[in-house]
């Protein structure tokens, strides 16, 4: 089965909604993740990759946000309580490979508002299931090789560890990056699939912001 490009549709979960990017979305997104602890476990290329300023975030945001065709971006808000509709990160499906049935989930960030929360687990619900109903084969994610926090959350989704790219991309201050490579198989999403559904149901019904 050859895959099919997914469409840029909202995703709607019962904590968040991930919403196809728009330029418009770049002053929330700044004020989201424009902080230091973003960048320092990798994101932007890490620490040297924080914009200093918005004039400097908006330019950033051509390098993540428009990548052509074969990537899709979303902005992630709340959805429900007093928080309802705020901004607190942003993932994409990339690297689109409809004939090899390959996909990346990636480019990801999040307010550190909502680390730990049900934010991370939901997003890869949603968006996995996206990529394994237009009949992709395999969905990676990665993370820097150095970064324990996100390497730690992308094992607690259920994905596999595939090995470690070395030598795979410049970080923003020069040096190189050693990659961290996870996967999950179509025939593997049933699993992961009611793992990231039990553990979104375990989280209170109430705003995941604090």
């Amino acid at each position: 089965m050859t895959a099919t490009l997914p469409p840029a549709r909202p995703l709607v979960g019962r904590f968040i909604r991930l919403d196809p990017y728009d330029p418009s979305d770049v002053p929330e997104l700044h004020r989201a993740l424009a902080k230091p602890e973003v960048f320092a476990g990798g994101y932007g290329g890490g620490p040297a990759g924080l914009p200093a300023d918005f004039a400097a975030y908006e330019r950033f945001a051509l390098t993540q946000w428009h990548l052509g065709p074969l990537h899709l971006p979303w902005t992630i808000r709340l959805v429900g309580g007093p928080d309802d509709g705020a901004v607190v990160g942003t993932t994409s499906l990339g690297d689109l490979d409809l004939r090899n049935e390959g996909a990346h989930i990636g480019w990801t960030a999040y307010d550190p508002r909502v680390w730990g929360t049900a934010v991370n687990p939901e997003a890869k619900l949603l968006l996995l299931g996206l990529a394994f109903d237009h009949g992709f084969g395999r969905v990676k994610i990665q993370a820097d090789s150095v970064n324990a926090r996100s390497r730690a959350a992308i094992e607690k989704l259920g994905a596999t560890f595939e090995g470690i790219a070395r030598h795979d991309k410049r970080r923003a201050d020069g040096s190189w990056r050693d990659t961290a490579i996870y996967s999950v198989l179509a025939e593997e999403w049933p699993a992961v699939r009611a793992g990231l559904e039990a553990r979104v149901a375990a989280f209170d019904a109430t705003p995941v912001v604090e």
